[in-house]
């Protein structure tokens, strides 16, 4: 789920990324899931919130440590496929220390190669998934090879 709203001089005009998002999760709450999280960008940083269980424990969570008001934002809810149920296992996934966040359906089939080629480069991982091995693939790609910065939309 994400959400791109509008503002004006910092004004958020009409939603708020993250009512926008919560609410679209609690509508996917039928298919079931083990975790639930989200991400939200604002002024020019992204930061997340992220929860094992029940969509319920991530609000619990956000009560407690409130993400800033945001215009954008995305949100997941998962069904563990690789690393168990946790809360550093849910999604959204940061990489490229936290400028760049990724969510994720389905499995990457070569996860383990290109974690391994990550690894030699001196990438760290916090989780056992293969999306934050994607997230930290798209920041390599994005520094490295286009030579641009992830937080700046790939450009420099």
């Amino acid at each position: 789920m994400g959400y791109v709203g509008r503002s004006t001089d910092g004004a958020i005009n009409g939603h708020s990324a993250l009512d926008v998002v919560l609410e679209g999760l609690r509508r996917l709450e039928y298919r079931g899931y083990d975790s639930a999280g989200v991400a939200v960008v604002s002024q020019g940083t992204i930061e997340s919130r992220k929860k094992s269980g029940k969509l319920s424990n991530l609000i619990g969570e956000l009560e407690a440590r409130p993400l800033p008001e945001a215009v954008t934002g995305i949100g997941h809810t998962r069904w563990a496929t690789h690393g168990g149920p946790t809360d550093r296992n849910a999604h959204p996934h940061l990489a490229d220390g936290g400028k760049l966040a990724v969510i994720h359906n389905g499995i990457i089939e070569n996860f383990a190669e290109l974690k391994l080629e990550l690894l030699e480069k001196g990438v760290t991982f916090l989780s056992e998934t293969d999306t934050e091995v994607a997230a930290a693939l798209l920041a390599d790609i994005l520094r490295n090879k286009l030579g641009g910065d992830p937080a700046n939309g790939g450009l420099t």
